[in-house]
């Protein structure tokens, strides 16, 4: 269609469909196509122990731990699987413990002292960047 952009054409499209639809059952897919990147770094200083409790990191493997006074560095990849390498990067990179990883959203929460989590945080996006060549963003700090 000459004068028309893609943008228009798609949404004139999508426009009919749903009209058509309109009063019907939908079922919405949700489809994701991961690229190569740590698309958050963050680490957050030391807080009071209603942090760790929201997310979890008194129970399971952790419970009766008290991690208060510690900082929390959490980091967010896709793949998803790439969380595996990170966690095995900043275990050898500081003295950080493990507070949770999700291989199936690509989520990793460290804890420990403020250098050590930062050291961490730092090392693992470096890592991504320079030798896996993963997009990367700034570490955050709070």
């Amino acid at each position: 269609m000459a004068g028309i952009t893609t943008k228009e054409l798609l949404e004139k499209i999508y426009h009919e469909d749903f009209e058509k639809l309109k009063g019907k059952k939908l079922r919405m897919v949700r489809v994701r196509v991961p690229g190569k990147e740590v698309c958050m770094a963050h680490v957050i200083s030391p807080s009071s122990s209603c942090i760790y409790q929201n997310l979890g990191l008194h129970i399971g493997t952790h419970e009766g731990e008290d991690h208060t006074g510690e900082a929390v560095g959490i980091i967010r990849f896709t793949p998803w699987e790439a969380v595996v390498v990170a966690a095995d990067v900043a275990m050898k990179s500081a003295d950080v413990q493990i507070g949770f990883m999700d291989r199936f959203c690509g989520s990793l929460i460290l804890t420990g002292g403020l250098t050590e989590v930062q050291t961490a945080v730092e090392e693992v996006v470096k890592f991504f960047d320079q030798v896996l060549g993963f997009k990367t963003c700034p570490v955050y700090k709070s």
